[in-house]
């Protein structure tokens, strides 16, 4: 007897193909301004981190370059050329190479953020949610506490006590602005789970046996994890902003370490008094500009997979009209009145 053809046999998805196509329906169904929104949000964030993945090929000097290959260095404070095309700092530094090295910078400090960010608030807030009782009271209890303190400022202290262990790099940046997003990555999804956990299907699940933790990974994650997108995109925006602030009161990336926004900011403060515009004009313009692409990316995905705000294409129902005799015409109401 021949076996079976199993190419013939549909597969179903896994859980990572399902939830893919959960997510990535309602952005295909998505009309209007918000799917303007959310493409021009993709297209600007897409550009910076084309430029980070490819700054070594793009940046025609080192970013802590002063100097040619022949030894003579670069003139300092120098404007816009066509050898510096944004002019040079004055460390003799290249703007526009520091500007594409510093993009690479902040990639890598938000996707690490995030990632920090999710591996602590998501499973802890999972449990707080479905867990309840006096474990969801600590856990809120102390979220709570981070939350009071000014973001900011919690990130500094953060910043200052892992820079003696780790030293001001990408990692204890990454760290220090992590510890501020876990808190609201936990009320987030502590709040959704409780939603969750009540309803029919889970307890369904709870009657036949199934185990907390079974529930939890099978039912109640696939559920919660729709809302983390939004905001994993709107918390990257608000980390450049974190990030070019701690490089601004000296506490981000070093100099030796790396290109960093905020840090080219502070040294461009004396050079604005002097009509020396282009060291502060551009790296500002970058951070303005990756702030906005993620946030309207952050809004877009916001519009489109929340359901309540997702508009919907519609198209008009038009009803055959009767004759006398029971006839179907293809004619309008108002045209069988005018008739008559």
């Amino acid at each position: 007897m021949a076996a079976p053809d199993d190419s013939r046999v549909p597969r179903r998805p896994g859980l990572l193909g399902r939830q893919f196509r959960r997510v990535s329906g309602p952005i295909k169904e998505s009309r209007g301004l918000p799917r303007v929104v959310l493409w021009i949000g993709t297209a600007i964030t897409g550009m910076w981190v084309l430029v980070a993945i490819f700054a070594p090929w793009i940046a025609p000097y080192g970013y802590a370059q002063y100097q040619t290959a022949a030894g003579e260095r670069f003139p300092k404070h120098l404007p816009p050329n066509m050898d510096h095309l944004l002019g040079t700092t004055v460390q003799s530094t290249d703007v526009f190479s520091r500007i594409i090295w510093g993009a690479r910078t902040e990639v890598e400090v938000v996707i690490l953020a995030v990632l920090f960010s999710l591996a602590i608030g998501l499973p802890v807030g999972l449990i707080s949610g479905f867990k309840g009782g006096w474990l969801d009271r600590v856990l809120v209890l102390i979220m709570d506490a981070l939350f009071a303190f000014p973001y900011l400022l919690l990130a500094i202290v953060i910043a200052f006590l892992l820079s003696d262990v780790l030293a001001s790099g990408v990692l204890t940046a990454a760290i220090a602005i992590s510890v501020v997003y876990v808190p609201q990555y936990f009320r987030v999804v502590r709040n959704h789970t409780i939603s969750v956990r009540e309803e029919p299907f889970v307890e369904a699940a709870r009657a036949m046996g199934a185990r907390p933790r079974w529930i939890v990974t099978k039912y109640v994650f696939a559920n919660v994890v729709q809302s983390v997108p939004v905001v994993a995109t709107l918390n990257a925006a608000d980390s450049i902003l974190t990030l070019a602030g701690l490089g601004f009161l000296g506490y981000g990336i070093q100099p030796t370490q790396g290109a960093e926004w905020g840090y080219d900011l502070q040294r461009a403060i004396a050079d604005a008094g002097a009509g020396i515009w282009w060291t502060g004009l551009f790296p500002g313009i970058a951070i303005v500009s990756l702030v906005t692409g993620l946030t309207l990316l952050g809004e877009g995905l916001n519009d489109v997979l929340n359901p309540l705000l997702r508009p919907r294409r519609t198209e008009p129902v038009k009803f055959p009209d009767k004759q006398d005799d029971g006839a179907e015409t293809g004619r309008t109401q108002p045209e069988q009145r005018g008739k008559s």
